[in-house]
Parts: C-alpha cells; sequence; structure tokens
C-alpha cells in the first residue's frame, strides 16, 4: 500500500521520464533487405535498388545502394552482400578517421591504438581495451562522420584515462571541444 501511494504522488514526474527515454529506442524498424528500402550510409540515406547480374556486387550509385546479385529474390543473400559491403567500407573509413583524429592529441603516436577491429556490437559504438585495441561498431559507418570522429576521439582519449572521471573529460574538452554536440548528433541520427 505504501508503494502504490508513492508512485501515485510520483505518477506524472515517472510519466515525464517515460516520455524523455522513449526517444532513445530505436525507432528504425528490422531492415527486410528489399528493393526501395532505405539504409543509412555515413548520416546519408540511401535507397536500395536490387538488379540481376552475373557478378556480385554493391557499390553506391546517385542516392542508391545498388546490389548486383544473380539471385535478386533471395533477400537473404541481399542481406549477405550488403552487409559484407558495410564491413569492408567500415575498416576502411575507420582507419582513415582514425589516422584524422590522431592528429587532435599533441602526441599523436602516444595514443595510437596496437589494433583496429570491427564488430556488429549491441549494446555500445566502441571501446578501448587495455592493451590499447581499438573496437568499433559495425553500425557506426551508418553514422554521420562528425559523430564517428566523436567515438574514435572519445576512445582514444582512453589510451591515456581508462576511466570517465573529470581527467578524462577535460582531455575530451580540450582535444574535441564540440563533443556533446557530436554525442547528440549520433544519438538522434542512430536511434
Amino acid at each position: 500500500m505504501a508503494i502504490e501511494e508513492k508512485v501515485r504522488k510520483r505518477a506524472a514526474w515517472i510519466r515525464r521520464q517515460q516520455r524523455y527515454f522513449i526517444q532513445f529506442l530505436p525507432r528504425t524498424p528490422d531492415r527486410q533487405y528489399v528493393a526501395g528500402e532505405t539504409h543509412l550510409y555515413l548520416g546519408r540515406q540511401y535507397r536500395l535498388k536490387v538488379v540481376p547480374h552475373v557478378q556480385a556486387t554493391v557499390k553506391l550509385v546517385r542516392g542508391f545502394i545498388v546490389v548486383q546479385t544473380h539471385r535478386p529474390e533471395r533477400t537473404e543473400a541481399t542481406r549477405e552482400l550488403v552487409e559484407g559491403w558495410y564491413r569492408q567500407r567500415a575498416h576502411s573509413k575507420f582507419a582513415e578517421r582514425l589516422e584524422v583524429n590522431l592528429l587532435r592529441f599533441p602526441a599523436p603516436e602516444d595514443f595510437r591504438p596496437k589494433s583496429l577491429i570491427v564488430r556488429q556490437l549491441q549494446q555500445r559504438w566502441g571501446s578501448m581495451s587495455p592493451a590499447s585495441r581499438l573496437l568499433l561498431n559495425r553500425r557506426l559507418i551508418e553514422a554521420p562522420i562528425d559523430a564517428i570522429d566523436y567515438v574514435i576521439t572519445h576512445e582514444l582519449c582512453h589510451v591515456a584515462v581508462p576511466h570517465h572521471g573529470p581527467e578524462f573529460f577535460e582531455l575530451l574538452d580540450r582535444v574535441l571541444p564540440d563533443w556533446e554536440m557530436r554525442k547528440r548528433r549520433l544519438e538522434q541520427k542512430m536511434a
């Protein structure tokens, strides 16, 4: 009875909190990998175009992710091709952005990770292991470049400061002063 009374008194606050947190739930429905469906790449939406072809390839062509496949009716084959394309793009783009973001630091080589790993992660955009291995979520390739740069720079800061204490945020503020705006954009674009 006492619990019910407390909940009743706090009902308006609870509803406000629920409305606030609902914005962070995923809004994008599960992908079906069918023609006409939209997919993100570097923060922009592209429509999927599936065309029959003897050679299986994926490429960007004027607002479309064009999937050429000898099995255009098999959505599973399309999914595998698109996911492979995303992985390949993620590896090359993340390596490129790593080099750009290292230059934010006064002694870039002191922050260079031992390796860059790309994986499909459920809960996070990236992490830096104690052994200086940078792990980035494959889905991050769907985000805008400035958001990718935020995640990479955030993780590079962990080379010097492994926790999220005040000195971590002092370093992040110094090397990426607009990190909060970039973080918000990542959360909004990728929800």
